[in-house]
């Protein structure tokens, strides 16, 4: 029997544009790029030239600072461009893909029959360790330090988040396998939804026998896989834990076993009000999303792109690359061309609202029997202000800790009160309803990234 524990703290936002549970067929343009900036905490280092040929599951670059660390290329073909930014840090690197796909070959493994550093050492040679991150400091981790436990979250419940139920049907065996390897390098926990037609999924695979299951009954971010550590297994000073927030990094890694080849497919939820007709498709990571978009909503309306979801997701445009843990491309109203008679003032009825401050909240399902599905643009709707102590992030922050202390520490730069308030386990998307329901408009997620950076430097 799997644990349950049940959260009451948290808020989910019903968002019109959630994604039919059908496939669209996508063909490529053949472009593709692997951006470092995905990998949080990785200094990137290349080690190939424009015009040098590579293979699907070949080094593209590696990360300076641990150098057994790589990052594979998802498609074979030829470095089309090393693209730089200011002090010439590297943007991406990108690969026009070939008609004809090769892959490296890494050889079949048997995850029964293999230790933990065969794991380990395995993923490092296909460049797809770095996917894995850790606590604290939620970063890109790294192979220097065994971690205690490992925790993977299989719940996706952000707004318009893609269903994993969905885009493991037909690889549970891929999924099975990356469970099992990873168990072999720590104790595993696998968090999941409510949903009983998954558990019943996933006891049937017998995961069970190779991770603790444990069922996080609440509204989002029960799925944060921080919400999750912080629950089972907190992390003090000086301990690490290994973290799997995106559920696809297990496939990745039970498919590079069961096949000796590096796939980096994931299924993609094309989802948002301005979408003309959500769904999903498979993609690769790094696949250019212009071939995605194109048609897919109305060019005449000023729309917000954005790769990943809308809590925690960033800006991108039709020239951009799929994430390498981008589950969605969301598409929202921009709001720039928004004009409303009277502003806040009237008592508007289609308007989300935490606060209860407009009519609307008497459509909730409390009252009702239809779920109202809202549609909200990018707009900030105020400006930044000063900080009001007034116990708003509590409510969404399912978390053992003070969460607009730990916001006033890190502000304040004192790294003993940030310790002492929990900061270790904590990651920027832990926020991200804090930032959404914030009257004071403070860019929280990236609050705590900087002291996350700055603690860790501290520490080096």
């Amino acid at each position: 029997m799997a644990n349950v524990i049940r959260l009451r703290k948290g808020l989910d936002i019903n968002l019109r544009g959630k994604a039919k549970e059908e496939k669209i067929q996508l063909k490529s343009n053949g472009m593709y790029a692997l951006v470092p900036d995905d990998f949080v905490g990785v200094t990137p280092k290349v080690i190939v030239k424009e015009g040098e040929h590579v293979k699907a599951g070949e080094a593209l670059f590696v990360n300076k600072n641990f150098p057994d660390v790589r990052f594979a290329s998802p498609v074979s073909g030829v470095v089309s461009a090393v693209v730089r930014g200011e002090r010439r840090k590297v943007l991406c690197v990108k690969v026009k893909a070939d008609k004809d796909q090769v892959y490296v070959d890494y050889g079949k493994r048997d995850a029964d029959s293999l230790t933990g550093e065969q794991v380990i050492n395995a993923l490092l040679e296909a460049g797809i360790f770095g996917y894995i991150n850790q606590l604290p400091y939620a970063v890109s981790t790294n192979p220097s330090v065994m971690p205690k436990a490992i925790f993977v979250s299989a719940l996706r419940d952000k707004p318009l988040a893609a269903d994993f139920q969905f885009e493991v049907k037909g690889q549970e065996q891929d999924f099975v396998t990356g469970i099992k390897a990873l168990s072999k390098i720590a104790k595993t926990y696998l968090g999941l939804g409510i949903q009983p037609d998954f558990q019943t999924e996933i006891r049937k695979l017998d995961i069970d026998k190779y991770a603790e299951l444990t069922i996080f009954d609440g509204p989002c971010p029960a799925g944060n896989v921080g919400v999750q550590v912080n629950h089972l297994g907190p992390v003090n000073k000086g301990e690490v834990v290994w973290t799997i927030g995106d559920p696809t990094v297990v496939l990745f890694i039970g498919r590079l076993l069961n096949t000796g080849k590096v796939d980096l497919r994931r299924t993609v939820a094309l989802c948002g009000s301005e979408i003309n007709y959500p769904a999903y498709v498979d993609m690769l990571v790094g696949e250019e999303l212009s071939t995605l978009l194109a048609n897919s909503y109305d060019a005449s309306h000023d729309v917000r792109i954005i790769n990943g979801n809308v809590l925690t997701g960033c800006q991108t445009t039709k020239d951009g690359f799929l994430g390498a843990h981008t589950s969605e491309i969301t598409v929202i109203p921009e709001g720039s061309d928004a004009n409303e008679l009277l502003g806040w003032i009237l008592p508007r009825l289609k308007q989300f609202s935490v606060n209860r401050s407009y009519f609307s909240w008497l459509q909730n399902p409390w009252f009702s029997s239809k779920k109202k599905e809202y549609v909200l643009d990018a707009r900030v709707k105020g400006g930044e202000r000063k900080m009001i102590m007034s116990g708003e992030y509590d409510k969404v922050l399912p978390m053992d800790i003070y969460g607009e202390y730990l916001i006033k520490a890190i502000i304040a730069g004192d790294i003993d009160k940030q310790e002492q308030l929990g900061i270790y386990e904590v990651a920027p998307e832990d926020f991200a309803l804090a930032e959404f329901v914030d009257s004071s408009k403070l860019e929280l997620q990236k609050i705590v990234r900087e002291g996350l950076d700055i603690l860790r430097k501290e520490n080096a």
